[in-house]
C-alpha cells in the first residue's frame, strides 16, 4: 500500500489539513485501520469498489463521499486495485465550503455526496492537485472558521481543559458550546477534547523510551491511571498500548 499526504495551497491551509492519496500495490489484500482525529473529510474512489466502515459501506468508482468525524476506529479493505483520493478538513471547516446538514448527522458515517457538489472525475484524473486546490478555493464561502479559538485552546492544552473552563474563557455557556460543536464538528466538546488527549497520548507513547511506565505517561496526558489510558486506547484503536 502506498500512501501520500499533500499540502493544500496557502489560501486553503486554514481550512484543510491535507489532500491524500492511497493506492493498493501488488499482493495487497488487507484491512487498514484508521483512528479518530476529530476531522471530517471527502473521498473520491478512483479504483475498484472499496469496502469501508468495517465492511458496512461500499464506495463505487467515480463517486464522491462525505466522511464524518469518528468516535472510534474504522477499518477499510485495501487490495491491489484500490485507489482513493481524499481531503482531510480541519475541525469545523466543512461549513466553510458547503451548506450541509449538521455534522452530528455524519458521525461515524461514509455517505455518497450530492452529485451537484461532487468532484469532476475527468478533471481530477488529469491533474488532481491543481483541480482540488481550484475546487476548494472557488467553493470558499466565508473566511470565518467557526469555533477556531475554542479548538485552538483545546489543542494547546492537549485536551486537558475542562469544558466549563473552555466555555468560560470563550464567554459562552456549556450548552451553547455543545450545540455549536454538534453543528460544526459533529462531536460534543468533551468527545473532541478526549480525541485530542488520546492523540497526544499516542504520540507520547510512540516517542517514549521503552523503560518509561504507562502510569507516568497516563499522568502526563491527563488520565487518572494506566487503566484509564489503556481503556481509552482500546476504545479508539481496538489495540492494547503495547500493540501500537
Amino acid at each position: 500500500m502506498k500512501y501520500q499526504d499533500i499540502k493544500p495551497s496557502i489560501e486553503l491551509e486554514p481550512y484543510i489539513h491535507s489532500f491524500w492519496q492511497l493506492k493498493g500495490e501488488v499482493k495487497d489484500s488487507q484491512w487498514e485501520r484508521t483512528f479518530p482525529d476529530g476531522c471530517a473529510g471527502l473521498i473520491i474512489n478512483l479504483g475498484d469498489i472499496c469496502r469501508t466502515d468495517n465492511g458496512l459501506v461500499s464506495m463505487d468508482y467515480g463517486k464522491t463521499y462525505a466522511v464524518g468525524a469518528m468516535t472510534s476506529f474504522k477499518d477499510s479493505f485495501i487490495d491491489t486495485n484500490t485507489h482513493l483520493l481524499g481531503v482531510c478538513l480541519k475541525p469545523a471547516a466543512f461549513s466553510v465550503f458547503y451548506n450541509h446538514a449538521p455534522q452530528n448527522e455524519l458521525i461515524n458515517s461514509t455517505i455518497e455526496f450530492d452529485p451537484r457538489y461532487s468532484f469532476n472525475l475527468e478533471k481530477i484524473n488529469k491533474n488532481p492537485l491543481n483541480y482540488l486546490n481550484r475546487f476548494f478555493i472557488d467553493r470558499t464561502k466565508t473566511k470565518h472558521q467557526p469555533l477556531q479559538t475554542v479548538i485552538e485552546a483545546i489543542h494547546k492544552s492537549n485536551g486537558q481543559l475542562s469544558i466549563y473552563e473552555i466555555s468560560k474563557r470563550n464567554h459562552t455557556t456549556v450548552r451553547q458550546l455543545e450545540r455549536n460543536f454538534k453543528i460544526h464538528i459533529g462531536l460534543t466538546p468533551k468527545e473532541y477534547s478526549n480525541i485530542v488527549r488520546f492523540q497526544n497520548a499516542m504520540s507520547v507513547i510512540k516517542n517514549s523510551s521503552q523503560d518509561r511506565s504507562l502510569l507516568d505517561i497516563a499522568f502526563e496526558c491527563g488520565y487518572y491511571d494506566h487503566s484509564h489510558l489503556t481503556n481509552e486506547i482500546k476504545r479508539n484503536t481496538g489495540l492494547a498500548p503495547s500493540q501500537l
